[in-house]
């Protein structure tokens, strides 16, 4: 039983990384700032750390996620329970992640928790617990990133694309007569202006900058905090499996959780990676920012505080904000997301029920 719970939980390491290790980068691969291999190499790099993390960022996860509190303490500990979370969620993620939709390993886990639990006869789901720690979060996290990513965007607008060249302009050199024969320089000191390229083609500049180069890179390194964020917000989640059932201590697992998750990025990402880069809407190099940058907030203040929010929620509800702000957001799209998110929670517990009533 021991090693089918490993077996399991790093099964579920797996699918997650195969879901969720690239969307940090879909903006960054869906506005062409980076191909396919190179933002998934970051991606999975970003994540690793993440997940290394996590053994000082986020210790309040591993307990909500434990199961303690949401069950009877009686049940949390036996190797079935903890078999049965394991299972429901890990083929519902791998599932989910073969048919290409971006679903939350937050709510598998909590659906392989509620399932287990309902299939214990002396045991039950405290529901009040239930509601506040886990599905309001769930609940209001997408839409605040929805509202935060349109706000962006339309900050991110305040500068008009045209005007992409910063340029230091030369000193100009003025000259007066003194007393004698000498004539006295004055030099004024440099100017920053801002305009297009043919603006700063005319003028006599020391030194010049694109700042589309320069967002370029931000937003880079906003994927990269965002892969970053999602290792420390769901390795703890995962371990906390491994540490009930007392095979582990917390440090050997991080380091086995983060391998299995860069293994699934690498093998299966890419179906959830081309739909959520090319399919929710068509992203700029302004929007991607936009939505990066409120990803990433959010989701590092959640495993911080302990809040157990979706890295999928947050970054298709910043994508989405983004896109209904610039009106280029594929309704059809979205909506079959959410029909994934809203199947995800029942199909888990289903599972995870019926792995539990087998053994």
């Amino acid at each position: 039983m021991e090693w089918l719970i490993l077996i399991a939980a790093l099964f579920l390491a797996f699918s997650n990384g195969a879901n969720d290790n690239f969307k940090g980068f879909a903006t960054v691969w869906g506005s062409d700032t980076l191909g396919y291999r190179q933002a998934l190499a970051l991606a999975t790099l970003a994540t690793v750390a993440g997940c290394l993390a996590a053994l000082f960022l986020a210790e309040t996860l591993v307990q909500n996620f434990s199961g303690k509190g949401l069950v009877a303490d009686a049940v949390v500990n036996t190797p079935a329970f903890i078999l049965s979370v394991a299972c429901g969620a890990a083929l519902t993620i791998f599932l989910a992640t073969r048919l290409g939709y971006p679903v939350s390993t937050t709510h598998a886990l909590i659906g392989g928790l509620i399932g287990a639990g309902l299939a214990q006869a002396e045991s039950g789901v405290q529901l009040g617990r239930l509601m506040q720690t886990f599905l309001l979060p769930l609940l209001a996290s997408p839409l605040l990133a929805a509202l935060l990513g349109a706000l962006a965007y339309s900050a991110f607008r305040l500068r008009s694309a045209e005007e992409d060249c910063v340029c230091v302009v030369e000193p100009e050199l003025s000259a007066s007569t003194g007393t004698g024969a000498i004539a006295i320089q004055a030099v004024a000191s440099p100017m920053l202006v801002m305009g297009s390229d043919e603006d700063c083609a005319t003028l006599p500049v020391t030194a010049r900058f694109s700042i589309a180069r320069w967002l370029d890179k931000l937003h880079i390194l906003s994927a990269l905090a965002i892969c970053f964020a999602r290792g420390v917000n769901d390795t703890p989640k995962i371990a906390a499996l491994l540490l009930a059932s007392s095979l582990l201590d917390a440090q050997a697992s991080v380091w086995w959780l983060a391998a299995a998750m860069a293994l699934g990025g690498i093998l299966f990402a890419k179906r959830v990676a081309e739909r959520m880069s090319h399919r929710v809407t068509r992203m700029d190099h302004g929007q991607g920012l936009a939505a990066n940058l409120i990803t990433a907030v959010l989701v590092l203040f959640a495993s911080k505080l302990g809040v157990p929010v979706s890295t999928t929620h947050v970054s298709v509800g910043s994508i989405a904000g983004v896109g209904m702000r610039a009106q280029t957001l594929d309704w059809a799209s979205l909506r079959q997301i959410m029909l994934s998110w809203l199947a995800t929670l029942p199909l888990a517990a289903l599972l995870a029920f019926g792995v539990s009533r087998f053994w």
